[in-house]
């Protein structure tokens, strides 16, 4: 019940002057303690929990939790993978029918299973959340994405032939008890709480609740976006019950998935792991159940408000299961054929990658791969768990598998990928000439904006680097235009700056060892298509060069090292041979 923490301290300050408008003191005081004991409650609970947890280390890879005292006849019984399905997979009836085919045609497994929001369900939400800050009260139910979401899972709870009181709740979100408030005192009526709503009338309720209120937090935000896969574990588990294979529902933000308080883009805390493993871990050694998870969800530490793990955050909530549990084997199943050497939408014959390390698929994520999580990896890393990227359309597919090594002698390059509309920045100051602490100064601005730097690159007297857009842009655009002219603001009392926007970086993925022979390729590429590389990197990881090039220039640039790389023959090493000018020739195996 913590989850509905979030907005009831934000609705409590936001309408405190309608309150005292509408309701008399009583009234207001009664509220008000109702909330201080709930809260109170919620923060007894998270702290016990939190306390225990603490005193399980957290450092063992896969001997930890669950491999003490487990004898042989327990361990033929355990939780062997992590099965995690994404928003296409399961964006209707007869896909949900299709991934509960899927996943009971692996008999010899014993899977936890982790769902995103059906579809589009997400993105429709926030978009709802959007429209009902300005459209009125009276007018949510005309919304019509929020139309669209109720249609898709009742009609799939239809068409599975589940109970649409399988989208239930068990509480009622602090938007509706506040609006019901106001609007039965209206009328003179006596405020009746209801133990059950659905979950498609609470979210109706809680559009109503930012109407209202007439903002959007980053807080609400989450809570309104975790509706999507608590609709769909609900119905999906409901289903696979109805065929026979028995499942049991759980919210990760009720299981041990502890975060930050950073709303939209929350970070799973280590305490974690050790509450997950004996959540699942304990239910199934009691009353053994196929578990299927909410993808993307956690609850913050201290506020005890359901947060989310920034888009494509399920990934990071399977590995972090995966990594809990000590499993074999961590399978992220998508709509493509495992991690392509680019973005199909640019080039579409890219080509499947069959294998990459946990710095590679890392390095792919962060740069804008959009197969994985950027922090999907560090988990699986931890605990030495494989992970396996399939296609849940093409199950046949070898896909992709990501381990802590593979062989490089013959690797040169692995992907290519973009990340649009970012910013750059040239920094130059003579006085950074064989002085100290001028770079501390620099990155020290960013850290009082909390600004994420991107990719950075130094010479004697200058800085070049990049914004993270996931970071900045997230900011609506008038904040951004404040932010930017403060940096540069700042940054020219200690030097001379140079803004540019509308930029492109475009990483390699491969084997940094070879970087001569891959710039070589690369400069001859760009060169004769006359595209400028105003910046280069070389990441720390040793598995990536990213360049910065113009916005309307990437995709040609894409395409053609594309082709270079991968249809001329030179993505892997089979030889060196050097022609009459000296430069190396490679060929692929």
């Amino acid at each position: 019940m913590a989850n509905t923490l979030h907005f009831s301290a934000t609705l409590q300050a936001a309408a405190s002057p309608v309150f005292s408008k509408r309701m008399n003191k009583m009234h207001c005081q009664s509220l008000r303690v109702q909330m201080v004991n709930y809260n109170s409650e919620a923060t007894n609970l998270a702290l016990s929990r939190s306390n225990r947890v603490l005193k399980v280390s957290c450092e063992a890879a896969r001997v930890d939790v669950l491999e003490m005292n487990k004898t042989d006849n327990q361990a033929e019984t355990q939780l062997t993978c992590v099965m995690k399905f994404g928003g296409s997979s399961l964006a209707s009836a007869e896909r949900m029918r299709e991934v509960a085919e899927l996943i009971l045609s692996f008999r010899n497994e014993r899977p936890v299973i982790v769902l995103s929001a059906m579809g589009k369900t997400t993105n429709k939400l926030l978009l709802a959340g959007e429209k009902a800050v300005s459209c009125g009260v009276t007018n949510v139910d005309s919304i019509e994405e929020l139309n669209i979401i109720k249609e898709l899972h009742l009609q799939t709870a239809k068409e599975l032939g589940v109970d649409e009181s399988v989208i239930a709740s068990e509480y009622l979100f602090a938007a509706e008890k506040a609006y019901a408030t106001l609007h039965l005192m209206d009328k003179g009526k006596p405020l009746i709480h209801t133990p059950f709503a659905e979950h498609l009338e609470e979210l109706e309720q809680l559009l109503k609740g930012i109407a209202m209120m007439k903002e959007l937090t980053p807080r609400t935000k989450d809570y309104l976006a975790s509706f999507g896969e608590c609709m769909s574990t609900r119905i999906f588990s409901a289903y696979m019950n109805k065929i026979g294979a028995k499942a049991r529902q759980y919210d990760a933000f009720k299981i041990g998935f502890i975060t930050t308080d950073d709303f939209t883009n929350a970070d799973i805390l280590e305490a974690t792991y050790p509450a997950v493993a004996q959540s699942l871990h304990g239910d199934w050694i009691r009353d053994p159940a196929i578990p299927i998870v909410t993808g993307f969800l956690g609850k913050g530490w201290r506020s005890c408000a359901i947060t989310t793990l920034g888009r494509g955050g399920s990934d990071l909530t399977a590995t972090t299961i995966g990594k809990a549990l000590g499993l074999r084997e961590i399978q992220v199943w998508k709509d493509v054929d495992g991690v392509l050497t680019c973005d199909p939408n640019i080039y579409p014959h890219a080509e499947p990658v069959p294998y990459l390390t946990f710095d590679e698929a890392a390095e792919l994520a962060y740069f804008g791969a959009q197969v994985l999580h950027p922090q999907s990896m560090r988990p699986a890393r931890e605990g030495d768990i494989p992970v396996r990227v399939k296609n849940s359309y093409n199950s046949n597919a070898p896909g992709t598998l990501i381990t802590r090594t593979r062989d490089m002698s013959k690797a040169v390059l692995t992907s290519i990928v973009l990340k649009r509309n970012v910013t750059m920045l040239d920094i130059v100051s003579t006085r950074m000439l064989g002085q100290f602490g001028f770079l501390a100064k620099v990155f020290s601005i960013f850290e009082d904006l909390g600004i994420s730097v991107d990719v950075v690159a130094t010479s004697e007297v200058s800085i070049s680097l990049t914004l993270d857009p996931s970071k900045l842009w997230s900011r609506d655009l008038i904040q951004q235009a404040s932010e930017l002219d403060h940096v540069v603001e700042e940054l020219e009392k200690i030097a001379v700056v140079n803004l540019l926007q509308h930029r492109s970086i475009i990483s390699l993925i491969g084997n940094v060892q070879r970087s001569s022979l891959i710039l070589e390729k690369v400069f001859n590429v760009l060169h004769i298509k006359g595209i400028n590389v105003q910046m280069i990197s070389q990441g720390a990881s040793k598995v990536n060069i990213s360049l910065i090039v113009n916005d309307d220039e990437a995709e040609q640039c894409v395409r053609s090292l594309h082709s270079a790389f991968f249809e001329s023959g030179v993505s892997e090493l089979d030889g060196k041979c050097v022609s009459d000018n000296g430069s190396v020739q490679l060929r692929r195996e």
